[in-house]
């Protein structure tokens, strides 16, 4: 039995949607970070940097969302290229590390220093939405003539976006609709299968943690809660 490890965050929702298109049998384990269960020694084994989501299969243990949305894509032989196309295992491999080395660091920094660490550096804010707003068009520009990231095929790469793409709002503090009207349509597209609504009704089921209090902040954000303490202190 496959166990999930997970919250309503980004990164965790789309290996939930991926879960869901599969059909695989799992048991989701709620990890509330607010309440700093990312620490825990229990699941600093299974993921040694502390962020869901992570996944058990057996003896397998894998961390990071697009690992684990390789892993379980290559475990079902679901949602990639058809076996021997090379030119497309290519160019999922590339788009997938692409999102993964900027699409999430990206939007995430932005929402940091956008809503989390508000007012903390200007320069950070700029830079970080900067960057967001660039991934993010190469994106669009991406779906400009094709169905889905890959091409006619709905692939991991298509779940990978999905985590982030209803958040580029917060990230940007943009009208997403009007700025990127290939990405909307996408997620539209998405949104309306089955599976994407039984990954987004999947952490309602649980009581996770909602406000963003100096309690949340000291276990996400230890950097951020030593600054607001010496100010406080000061």
């Amino acid at each position: 039995m496959i166990h999930f490890y997970f919250n309503a965050a980004p990164n965790p929702m789309k290996v939930a949607l991926m879960l869901e298109e599969t059909g695989l049998a799992y048991t989701p384990v709620p990890v509330d970070t607010k309440k700093g269960q990312q620490h825990s020694a229990e699941f600093s084994a299974l993921n040694p940097n502390r962020r869901v989501p992570a996944l058990i299969d057996g003896d397998v243990a894998v961390f990071d969302s697009k690992a684990i949305l390789l892993y379980l894509a290559e475990k079902t032989g679901q949602f990639l290229p058809e076996n021997g196309d090379l030119v497309a295992r290519g160019q999922l491999l590339s788009w997938l590390f692409f999102i993964a080395s900027g699409i999430g660091p990206y939007s995430g920094q932005a929402v940091h220093f956008g809503h989390i660490a508000k007012g903390t550096s200007a320069y950070a804010l700029a830079r970080y939405r900067y960057e967001a707003e660039r991934h993010w068009q190469i994106i669009e520009d991406r779906l400009a003539d094709r169905a889905y990231l890959l091409g006619a095929q709905y692939t991991i790469l298509d779940m990978a976006v999905w985590g982030w793409a209803p958040r580029i709002d917060a990230i940007l503090d943009l009208d997403s609709k009007q700025r990127f009207p290939n990405i909307t349509r996408l997620m539209e597209d998405l949104d309306a299968r089955p599976a994407a609504q039984r990954a987004r009704e999947l952490p309602t089921r649980f009581p996770f943690k909602e406000e963003m209090d100096i309690e949340a902040i000291a276990h996400m954000y230890p950097t951020l809660h030593a600054l607001k303490g010496a100010g406080a202190s000061s």
